[in-house]
């Protein structure tokens, strides 16, 4: 019998792999929206294949349009979709103590069964990609999403009661019963149970609380936390309530944590309320770090500290503006599969 490991978003990846925006509140409902989106997607795409491959799962009918947006290189994969976050509605990549690559298929249902979700066609997205990336496919009961999960590749799996305990989630299932999953199928021996997510976040079309929003570990022992420093935004109570609780934690190996706050930007609304910008959902890749940012005066400090806490990795920013427009940023619309190590990070033969 395998056991699994998620390793840490470090870790050498064979690929990433992403959806492209299809149809409903993604696209929009004009022809200058659905390209907006088809830009900022296609510029993550774009941005990553310059450190390693990626792999876009497209909706049939698209992908001539897809192709208009992407680079020669991306590849391309038709699929049926509902909407474009890889992140929540793919699998979750894990490796055995053999280095047998095996993808966790959680149970997506839309958020939480969110009455303005769809999501008949993005349940069936995970065990597509397993099958596409030739990964062990490990069927969870588990209703979960990789936006809601964050690890250190030791152990260490942080996630928000909001979450996993969402009774449109997970009904009747305690702690208990969650941890056991995640030490299933993660390999997690130590969960930091935060008690919710962002403010926006857990409103009507946010996740109900993910923590890939709120905090990120660089390396075991390191948090990268976001901090909301303007009293007017009501995040801020939060964000100094969330600190504390973390430093009152240790990871899987007994650690006291280095906290690292990442300021929030400054830019504290949009046309819907308060905003929940964060620099925190960012994705490693290869050598880089893709960052969001938003046209704000605290985007170069940010990137400076994401600089720091990823050494020897380049740092990209890239306006993430209307993705969180949409409900989300870079973390959220990738999911990356973590190399073999007999892989030599080549390439997977595909089709378009």
């Amino acid at each position: 019998m395998s056991t699994w490991r998620m390793p840490a978003e470090t870790a050498p990846q064979e690929r990433l792999w992403m959806a492209f925006p299809t149809g409903g509140y993604t696209l929009g409902e004009t022809a200058e929206e659905a390209h907006t989106a088809r830009s900022v997607w296609a510029a993550v795409a774009n941005a990553a294949v310059e450190f390693e491959p990626v792999t876009v799962m497209v909706a049939p009918d698209d992908v001539e349009t897809a192709r208009r947006y992407l680079a020669p290189a991306v590849e391309v994969l038709a699929a049926e979709l509902n909407d474009a976050w890889m992140r929540d509605i793919g699998p979750t990549f894990v490796l055995d103590g053999r280095g047998t690559l095996g993808a966790v298929d959680w149970v997506f249902n839309g958020w939480g069964a969110q009455e303005w979700a769809r999501w008949d066609k993005d349940a069936l997205i995970a065990a597509e990609v397993t099958g596409r990336a030739g990964a062990d496919h490990l069927v969870s009961g588990l209703v979960n999403e990789g936006g809601g999960i964050q690890v250190d590749g030791e152990g260490t799996v942080l996630v928000t009661e909001t979450v996993q305990l969402d009774p449109g989630r997970n009904p009747g299932l305690g702690k208990a019963d969650i941890e056991a999953e995640l030490a299933r199928t993660l390999g997690a021996t130590h969960v930091i149970w935060l008690p919710r997510g962002l403010t926006r976040d857990s409103e009507k079309f946010g996740t109900r609380g993910h923590v890939d929003l709120v905090a990120a570990i660089p390396s075991p022992g390191t948090l990268l936390v976001h901090a909301q420093q303007n009293p007017a935004h009501p995040d801020y109570d939060l964000s100094r309530e969330l600190i504390s609780f973390l430093s009152s934690t240790r990871d899987a190996a007994g650690r006291e944590w280095n906290i690292i706050e990442v300021p929030a930007p400054e830019t504290l609304t949009d046309p819907e309320g308060f905003v929940d910008y964060s620099y925190i959902n960012h994705v490693v890749v290869n050598g880089g770090v893709l960052a969001c940012t938003f046209s704000d005066p605290n985007d170069e400090k940010a990137l400076r500290i994401l600089a720091d806490a990823y050494p020897g990795r380049r740092v990209v920013g890239i306006d993430a503006r209307e993705l969180f427009a949409r409900g989300g940023g870079i973390h959220c619309i990738t999911q990356q599969q973590p190399a073999a190590p007999w892989s030599g990070l080549h390439p997977r033969k595909g089709t378009s």
